[in-house]
């Protein structure tokens, strides 16, 4: 791979930070064509088209205000003309509207092009669970790849120090993805369990709003904690059940597994909203409005998703008691003894 043309598929604040690491690696490595393009749904901002702000002030005003975006990064609203030619393409939407982009893209894109999902979700499909990425690669037929990890995209932008994990079956496309996206602050690591970290990052926006529950109806930190921990072995548990290839404890230990979970209990978006959810009984919908400036949450409508696909496994009604203890995990090892149990109320409602 060497020369390749970039494309990033959205531009919420995941998609503009990310936009900012890809540009400024792209314009330093001749790997890599200088411009990237970058999808942008096009509304107005103050009377003015957003993709002609991004483009003569070099930032996303709405969606990552004061953070600069290098100057080879190129807003353009038409799908099919920012992802002509692409060979590498990030999506970043929201889950609920990929399959649509995939939809418009099909028979539109170069047949040996990879694609990067930072999509944190998860569908329904015919054996119960369906990634994002396998969604992306049945519709366009494109390798695929995933990166997800302990990201909050401010702190991204800002570049305060963080790592994320890169999940890539291919070896070869794995390097070429970490030279795109690593810098001094933005510390990635390859792994090819992909569906493994690919459900990490749907799975603990899940977590999160509990975690969120915990902190709106005052439990203190010991039950969020339990949250947390529980959360990961379901985690764990889901992954076992469901993934295609190989899950060892080790992808769990990488940036996209307990890392993201802890961040995004602390510090996310989902946690945030459902705290307000727990102390003001608003809707989830009307909180979305009101905190979110126009991004969506992934928690909700992802936990709705997993208790459907959980029923065709007939995996809502298990006793938290069935759970390992830290014994347990200590003396066979933290998979041999995480069979698949969901504990939650949510998953019962």
């Amino acid at each position: 791979m060497g020369g390749k043309k970039v494309c990033i598929v959205g531009s919420g604040n995941w998609g503009s930070a990310i936009a900012k690491i890809a540009g400024s690696n792209a314009a330093r490595l001749s790997t890599f064509e200088n411009e990237v393009k970058m999808w942008v749904l096009e509304e107005e901002v103050g009377g003015r088209r957003l993709t002609d702000i991004i483009n003569t002030e070099h930032e996303n005003v709405k969606y990552l205000p004061g953070h600069k975006l290098p100057p080879n990064v190129v807003a353009e609203p038409d799908l099919l003309k920012a992802c002509a030619g692409a060979d590498i393409l990030l999506f970043v939407v929201p889950h609920q509207f990929i399959g649509k982009v995939c939809d418009q893209l099909k028979g539109h894109l170069k047949k040996d092009a990879v694609g990067v999902s930072l999509i944190k979700g998860v569908d329904e499909g015919p054996d119960g669970l369906r990634l994002i990425s396998d969604i992306i690669h049945e519709k366009l037929g494109i390798e695929m790849s995933v990166l997800m990890g302990a990201n909050i995209a401010s702190e991204v932008a800002e570049e305060k120090f963080c790592e994320t994990t890169i999940g890539c079956k291919n070896r070869q496309h794995g390097q070429t993805l970490k030279e795109l996206m690593q810098t001094p602050n933005f510390r990635v690591t390859v792994v090819q369990e992909a569906d493994t970290v690919e459900i990490c990052g749907a799975l603990k926006n899940v977590v999160a709003v509990g975690a969120g529950f915990c902190d709106g109806l005052g439990y203190g930190d010991n039950t969020k904690a339990a949250v947390i921990r529980l959360g990961l072995m379901e985690m764990i548990g889901f992954a076992k059940l469901f993934c295609k290839g190989p899950v060892t404890s080790s992808t769990f230990l990488e940036s996209c597994g307990v890392a993201d979970l802890i961040t995004t209990c602390y510090g996310g978006r989902n946690r945030k909203v459902a705290e307000a959810f727990a102390k003001t009984g608003k809707s989830i919908e009307q909180l979305e409005k009101e905190m979110l400036n126009g991004q969506k949450l992934q928690g909700p409508p992802t936990s709705a998703e997993l208790h459907r696909i959980l029923k065709t496994k007939n995996a809502v009604e298990k006793s938290v008691s069935a759970l390992p203890t830290s014994n347990q995990l200590g003396r066979k090892g933290l998979l041999d003894e995480a069979p698949y149990h969901c504990p939650t109320r949510s998953c019962r409602s």
